[in-house]
């Protein structure tokens, strides 16, 4: 069957995709301690050594696969590798329902990683099957979704956990499955074969995802600018609540809401500002908007001595979620098609690598500035240099605006060409030169000689 590319089934399994994904992984935050207390009989304050290490290894495996199902899904597809990760969860929350030992919590958060690494093919294929102009918006509607995911995730899971402590996995299990046979029916190949191109290991690396686009210089530098903005907040989750709990003296339940209301926010900002603000305001001020109110409120945050204050530079920072997909929305546009699994890859194993260094970062700087050691009392310190490395992503990305004159490039390849009917059951990529034959795709080439066709529907001309 001819597919149409902006199918709302196609584009609600990978919304679900994301959204399970994530609540999957916050639906056991609440159990958690007590999960590991169960099977080790071991005291809450080492349970939380233990739970340390098992986002630890979590994230390290999103870190290390990212990259290597993005090139991956850019031989085979996006289709097998999103439906087999799918699967692969599923599989994960039974081993953690079921996981008599510690070792068998390891694993289970090993597969976890790894198959959650996925979520960069979701993106790809949202980027495939997406015009340049309308990137942005899309991508801020998985932001939308992953945003709802973390909301509502540790709510389902507490409430999971008064029916026992294997209770929320068994859940999550059944949701992964469940999807993985609605994206059975309903998901197309978003990438048709003669798009695709050979596996390459040197590039299946983190670092080698990374390094892939080195001749491609806006993509490093637009990369750059994300690692830093990503790395910033990370403090949120890992220090937020020992922050609000040393200043203000929070209880766990404020701690709670107050990060599900800056949730709602930040999901909001990404599934609705973006796509106005981009229209009346351009993509380059969208991002350097965003960086603004993160900036104003994480320096905000690390100096208030009031709860008014730190409640209105919360909402401040939420509001600064429209960055992130106009910033992947930027990155996507300046690749190749063919390159979108291996670039999502690269973001998703940016992202990693930021969880990875920011939980031991930001609260060893907490610990450090709240102790008799400290040359001033400063709990903020976390926040504050948060704000000092989003100026710093700004930075890198008004260097990039100015020198690749990005408040024009991401459209202008949205310029007309004569249009092609895609191969029976494909859906459509706008084809330029990156339907080239295999041997003369290295990926390495800019995506400026690229100058694909306006999106056409798959049930359009023949």
């Amino acid at each position: 069957m001819r597919v149409n590319p902006q199918s709302r089934l196609t584009l609600v399994f990978i919304l679900l995709t994301v959204f399970l994904d994530i609540v999957g992984l916050g639906i056991i935050l609440p159990v958690l301690p007590d999960l590991i207390v169960e099977v080790t009989g071991e005291t809450v304050t080492n349970a939380a050594v233990t739970g340390g290490f098992l986002v630890f290894v979590y994230a390290s495996m999103q870190f290390f696969f990212s990259p290597i199902l993005g090139n991956l899904s850019d031989r085979w597809g996006r289709r097998p590798i999103l439906l087999l990760s799918l699967v692969g969860l599923a599989a994960d929350y039974m081993v953690m329902a079921w996981a008599p030992t510690l070792i068998w919590l390891f694993f289970g958060r090993t597969l976890s990683g790894i198959c959650g690494a996925a979520m960069g093919t979701a993106t790809a294929y949202v980027a495939d099957i997406t015009p340049h102009e309308k990137r942005s918006e899309r991508f801020g509607l998985i932001g939308a979704a992953f945003g709802l995911g973390f909301i509502i995730g540790p709510v389902v899971g507490g409430e999971l956990g008064e029916f026992g402590t294997r209770a929320p996995f068994f859940v999550a299990a059944c949701l992964a499955l469940a999807n993985a046979i609605f994206g059975f029916f309903v998901l197309p190949e978003s990438l048709s074969k003669f798009r695709r191109r050979r596996f390459d290991w040197r590039r299946a690396n983190p670092m080698g995802a990374i390094l892939a686009f080195k001749k491609t210089p806006i993509v490093m530098v637009l990369l750059g600018s994300l690692f830093l903005f990503a790395l910033a907040a990370q403090s949120y989750p890992n220090v937020w609540n020992f922050f609000t709990i040393h200043q203000f003296d929070w209880t766990s339940s404020q701690v709670g809401r107050s990060l599900g209301i800056f949730g709602v926010l930040f999901a909001f900002s990404q599934a609705v500002l973006v796509g106005p603000s981009i229209k009346h305001l351009g993509v380059t001020a969208t991002v350097l908007i965003g960086f603004f109110l993160a900036t104003t409120a994480f320096i905000g945050v690390s100096l208030i001595h009031t709860e008014l204050g730190l409640w209105t530079y919360l909402v401040i920072g939420a509001f600064s979620g429209a960055a992130i997909p106009s910033l992947t929305g930027l990155l996507a546009n300046n690749v190749k098609s063919n390159q979108q699994g291996e670039l999502q890859g690269a973001v998703n194993a940016t992202n990693s690598l930021t969880a990875i260094i920011a939980p031991v970062a930001a609260t060893q700087l907490f610990s450090f500035f709240t102790s008799p050691a400290a040359p001033v009392l400063f709990p903020g310190a976390p926040f504050f240099a948060a704000g000092m490395l989003v100026l710093l992503a700004a930075g890198l990305f008004i260097y990039a605006a100015l020198r690749f004159d990005l408040s024009h490039r991401p459209f202008d390849a949205a310029r007309d060409k004569p249009s092609m009917t895609p191969p029976s059951g494909q859906a459509v990529n706008r084809p330029g030169t990156e339907d080239l034959p295999d041997d003369e795709q290295n990926g390495e080439g800019s995506p400026a000689d690229a100058d694909p066709e306006t999106e056409q529907s798959a049930s359009g001309r023949g």
